[in-house]
């Protein structure tokens, strides 16, 4: 893991994952959307209970994204404070690497991938 980084490098990769979450987001709305479809059109009990799995899923997702988000934020926020109370070199100066951050945005992109996947599958199946 990197220890430290130019500023500018952190703030790129801030703007990249803030921009993916809300990707992410909408994308969230537009499965529950099709996962209402495929439940209005079909009233097989095994379906009601993968629906009922995928509601919960995207709730989950969409609060990991929020949650994320705040953190993605928060870090944003640290590093504009950080530039303002010292403006001197800020293209050549290095900060902590935000690293925590980097580790939950991979670990949720690699988990959503997941239920996307699980979720076109189910869809597949049923519409």
């Amino acid at each position: 893991m990197k220890e430290q980084e130019k500023i500018y490098d952190l703030h790129s990769e801030l703007i990249e994952w803030s921009n993916k979450l809300k990707f992410y987001k909408d994308e969230i709305g537009i499965m529950k959307g099709r996962l209402e479809e495929v439940a209005s059109k079909n009233t097989d009990k095994e379906l009601l209970k993968q629906v009922e799995h995928f509601q919960n899923q995207f709730i989950v997702q969409r609060n990991n994204v929020d949650e994320i988000s705040h953190e993605v934020k928060m870090n944003e926020e640290k590093l504009i404070g950080e530039i303002k109370s010292n403006p001197v070199a800020v293209d050549r100066r290095k900060l902590a690497d935000h690293s925590k951050e980097r580790d939950l945005v991979n670990g949720f992109e690699k988990n959503f991938n997941a239920i996307r996947t699980e979720f076109k599958e189910f869809a597949a199946k049923w519409m």
